[in-house]
């Protein structure tokens, strides 16, 4: 059974992700080595490895593994990078960010998540990475983190996010409103110059309480 657990990893591996233009050797590593299915919810234990959103509850979802792999691939953090996860789901992709990086904050605004991660994440040994409670939309931190990974959308792009990198550092974050999503690296050049790069297309649950466009009513 074992055997068949780990094959099928690497088949989530070869087959979704690779094939998704995700390349990066340390990113893949960290994929194969966090045992993806001790993140998903019990009921869904057998979709750990599909390409398939997961249900986690309050309508939200852990993602496919192929955009968490082209979120690892974008932000490319590095051994000394501080990183802020925000949106803490399972707990998973806070588990791989902390493979790669040397420490990680993750946020939620559900407390159950937030319990829910910390038994997860205890039981994969990231003993690097922290889960809270916390709304996103109330961070006032400026220069803080060299990684940030949004792993919601935004209606309106908010660039409180972008003033929290560092010098250097990258956000990841979806802009938009279903249908017409567009995932964005955002990277800090200076103190008052970031350069936004598009990524892909894609479709992301909406960040709780994150401004919306105004509506007309005629």
């Amino acid at each position: 059974m074992r055997m068949d657990v780990e094959a099928a990893r690497r088949q989530m591996v070869d087959q979704q992700v690779r094939t998704w233009e995700v390349l990066d050797d340390r990113v893949l590593a960290a994929l194969e080595s966090v045992k993806r299915e001790q993140f998903v919810p019990e009921p869904y234990r057998d979709l750990a490895f599909a390409d398939a959103e997961i249900p986690l509850g309050h309508g939200e979802v852990m993602l496919t593994p192929k955009i968490e792999g082209r979120i690892l691939q974008a932000l490319d953090a590095q051994p000394t990078d501080s990183v802020l996860d925000v949106g803490t789901g399972s707990g998973f992709l806070a588990a791989c960010l902390g493979r790669l990086a040397a420490r990680v904050r993750s946020i939620d605004v559900y407390p159950e998540f937030v319990e829910r991660a910390q038994a997860n994440l205890l039981r994969a040994v990231c003993n690097n990475v922290v889960a809270e409670h916390a709304d996103a939309c109330q961070l006032r931190e400026e220069s803080r983190y060299d990684v940030i990974a949004v792993t919601a959308s935004l209606a309106l792009y908010d660039e409180r996010f972008q003033r929290a990198l560092n010098v250097g550092g990258r956000l990841f974050i979806v802009v938009g409103q279903a249908p017409i999503m567009e995932a964005w690296k955002v990277t800090r050049m200076g103190e008052r110059e970031w350069v936004r790069t598009s990524l892909f297309e894609t479709v992301m649950r909406p960040l709780i309480n994150a401004p919306r466009p105004s509506s007309f009513v005629f």
